[in-house]
Order: structure tokens, then sequence, then C-alpha cells
């Protein structure tokens, strides 16, 4: 049987439960960076009948929720320029 490749491995684990790009980035030794791409991958690739859900990052600070691009690790709050943001959390479910 053929070995199951990263993105396969990465929508099999949010098919368990949420995670956050660094827990995966942990989980599958890879850089973080990576793991945004892989995501991006995956997001678009999942069969019908199962979605990709994405609970958006959230800034710690003043609890400013509407990132522009949910699928990444924002470094900074566009409202009140902090840097303790929530990592954005990933799931398949369906």
């Amino acid at each position: 049987m053929p070995e199951r490749t990263t993105r396969e491995r990465i929508a099999d684990a949010l098919r368990e439960r949420a995670r956050s790009g660094s827990a995966l980035a942990a989980e599958f030794d890879l850089p973080r960076s990576a793991v945004y791409d892989h995501l991006d991958h995956v997001a678009q690739s999942l069969p019908d009948g199962e979605e990709f859900l994405v609970a958006p990052p959230t800034c710690r600070d003043c609890g400013f929720d509407d990132f522009d691009e949910p699928v990444n690790a924002p470094s900074r709050c566009p409202s009140c320029k902090g840097e303790r943001i929530e990592e954005p959390q990933f799931v398949i479910e369906g």
C-alpha cells in the first residue's frame, strides 16, 4: 500500500479534531508556512460532502476577528496593533 502524502495525513488529522497551524507543524515536523500552503490545497481538494471549517484568528487584546485571510497566522491585530493573536483552528467535517 503506498504511503499517504503529507496533505492526506493533514486532512486525516483534521477529520479527527480541530488543530492550529502550529499544532500541525509540530505534529508533522514542518515549517508553519508550509502547513498553511498545504491547508490551502486540502481545503480545495475535499470530496463532496466534506467541509473545511476555519475558526478565524482572534486578537486576545481587543477581540478583533475580521481578518482578511483566515487561513493565515497574522502577527499583529489591524485594529489595536496588539500582537497577542489566537491562531485560527481548522477542522474537516462531513
